[in-house]
């Protein structure tokens, strides 16, 4: 695909992956899309884990699963759909969430986001929250199915262990990278009308009713 608004409109999270390999060059055309992202200063402090390796994905995949059933699978249980989302599609969802934590570590490719970074702060993330989404839009241009995914972070020590990341590095992201069992399709989002204000808080846009 080549029509970047009819790829960013179309990039769902795809949480059923293949397990079939994933060539490299195809790897390294998603890694190179992050790299071209805005960063703070132009200091690229980025670096980007790929992993291959099962037996170090099975050893994040426990502290996922246990980060799913304790925060992430109650939080589903009880939460209503979230705009732009029916009933049944948020019942999909959950169990595509379901399947990604149960077979995380077959996803053929991971790619773990990080920082050098000893003092992590609110405003961390935007240098390389930009790469992520560079890399989630460039797998769908590629038709590989990944997700964004930070529920690690709830066991962050144990997880980054587990990564074997050095002092002074922290992850933010690892997207899980492989061939979709589903479509690809429109986004799930709410109307514009009820997000976006003019000059002043909480002041409606008419050009973004209906929009």
């Amino acid at each position: 695909m080549s029509d970047i608004f009819e790829i960013m409109h179309s990039t769902r999270a795809m949480r059923r992956l293949k397990p079939d390999p994933v060539p490299d060059d195809l790897v390294l055309k998603v890694l190179r899309a992050g790299a071209a992202a805005a960063n703070g200063g132009n200091t690229q402090k980025w670096r980007f884990l790929v992993l291959r390796d099962e037996a170090r994905k099975r050893a994040v995949q426990r502290w996922y699963k246990k980060a799913y059933d304790e925060v992430i699978g109650p939080r589903y249980a009880s939460s209503a759909p979230p705009p732009g989302t029916d009933a049944a599609r948020y019942h999909r969802q959950h169990q595509a969430v379901e399947y990604l934590t149960e077979y995380f570590h077959e996803a053929p490719v991971w790619i773990v986001a990080c920082l050098l970074d000893d003092k992590p702060t609110r405003w961390s993330g935007a240098s390389i929250y930009p790469a992520v989404q560079n890399m989630l839009l460039a797998c769908r241009a590629l038709g590989l199915g990944s997700t964004l995914t930070t529920r690690h972070l709830i066991f962050e020590a144990e997880a980054e262990a587990a990564l074997g990341l050095p002092p002074g590095v922290h992850s933010y992201a690892i997207l899980p990278i492989g061939w979709p069992m589903g479509k690809f399709g429109p986004v799930g989002r709410g109307p514009l009308e009820e997000i976006v204000y003019l000059d002043d808080w909480g002041k409606p846009w008419e050009a973004a009713r209906g929009a």
